[in-house]
């Protein structure tokens, strides 16, 4: 039943984090003293946003899907297909990268809370096929589910993660050779021809009551020729401008589009700053994620990217929003139909 919450590291394992730069007091810090605590949110806002909360929190019926078979060849240019939140598959070159797999419809420690809408889980870990890579950016219930983890494990070759977040992995059955674990502005080349460097990302950790024992990141993958922008989690900083200046420019961003509240503003954008941070990252175009499969806040479920749109068209940046399931291959034109307009 416990096994759910995973395992922070150990007192030993955390002794190799003393010295680095962002660990101080058994925690791990974001740039800049940038800091956020669920105890420190205002409540009575909190609790005002909740009784307010539009009826148009979750959609009316069931979101738009693809079927897609995901064991067809790849492109030689990267193609995406999104599952719903931030997960995601890469495929190029016959590489499978998987990112944050949440496929158990339900992004909670218990099952009936935090369940994905209807449709948008419509995508299971059977359905995948065998995993070359499988990136974490962290550890929340959103993007490292263990029932996904767990069932994936006979299938992925290697994992690449933020440190301290192989601790639950091992304790759920991963082999400490089957992972790799980076800090800030590291790098690893898990197989041949993926090269991901884990790089700042302004957010916060924790799957119990001992947060920020595991780091958050974001990442930058290079494939042959093709860089993209694996955003995680993050609230808007002046790191996306430094990250676009050392690893960019991004043939594309993916970067976290919803589940936004004031309360929590320090660790997650508003779909302006998202498309700010595009900008700012040097990307040719940008994947909006993280919406259109669970409510964790209490917009309307469509407005991140009605928001997003609106503001990346005002910018001149481009936008695709595929449907979950839809593949979209790097160089194509972006997939702009409204599949999302309705309440």
């Amino acid at each position: 039943m416990f096994s759910v919450f995973g395992q922070n590291p150990t007192a030993e394992f955390q002794r190799r984090f003393t010295g680095l730069a962002n660990y101080r007091g058994g925690r791990f810090e974001n740039l800049g003293g940038v800091r956020f605590s669920p105890r420190e949110a205002p409540m009575g806002q909190m609790l005002r946003d909740f009784l307010r909360r539009p009826r148009t929190v979750t959609p009316s019926r069931p979101v738009p899907t693809v079927a897609t078979s995901l064991h067809q060849p790849a492109t030689a240019a990267p193609t995406i297909i999104w599952f719903g939140h931030s997960s995601y598959l890469i495929q190029a070159r016959g590489l499978n990268i998987l990112v944050d797999p949440v496929l158990s419809g339900a992004a909670s420690p218990v099952p009936f809370a935090v369940r994905a809408y209807p449709g948008a889980d419509a995508y299971q870990v059977t359905h995948l096929p065998p995993i070359d890579v499988l990136v974490l950016t962290h550890d929340h219930y959103d993007h490292l589910d263990y029932a996904t983890v767990r069932a994936l494990q006979p299938r992925v070759r290697h994992v690449v993660t933020s440190l301290g977040v192989g601790s639950h992995l091992r304790a759920w059955g991963y082999a400490p050779e089957q992972l790799t674990e980076l800090n800030w502005h590291e790098t690893a080349t898990p197989v041949p021809g993926v090269q991901l460097t884990a790089t700042p990302a302004q957010h916060m950790s924790g799957r119990s009551l001992k947060p920020q024992r595991t780091l958050w990141a974001s990442f930058v993958l290079q494939l042959d020729a093709y860089r993209l922008f694996l955003g995680g989690d993050s609230g808007y900083g002046p790191h996306f401008r430094a990250i676009g200046e050392q690893y960019g420019p991004f043939d594309v961003a993916l970067l976290e589009n919803g589940q936004y509240n004031l309360s929590w503003h320090a660790i997650h954008c508003l779909p302006e700053e998202t498309v700010l941070a595009a900008r700012e990252l040097g990307a040719r175009l940008l994947l909006p994620v993280h919406w259109a499969k669970f409510t964790l806040a209490y917009h309307p479920w469509n407005e991140p990217v009605q928001r997003v749109l609106a503001a990346a068209d005002a910018a001149g940046l481009p936008v695709t929003v595929p449907r979950i399931g839809e593949p979209y291959t790097l160089g194509a034109a972006p997939l702009r139909e409204a599949w999302w307009a309705f309440d």
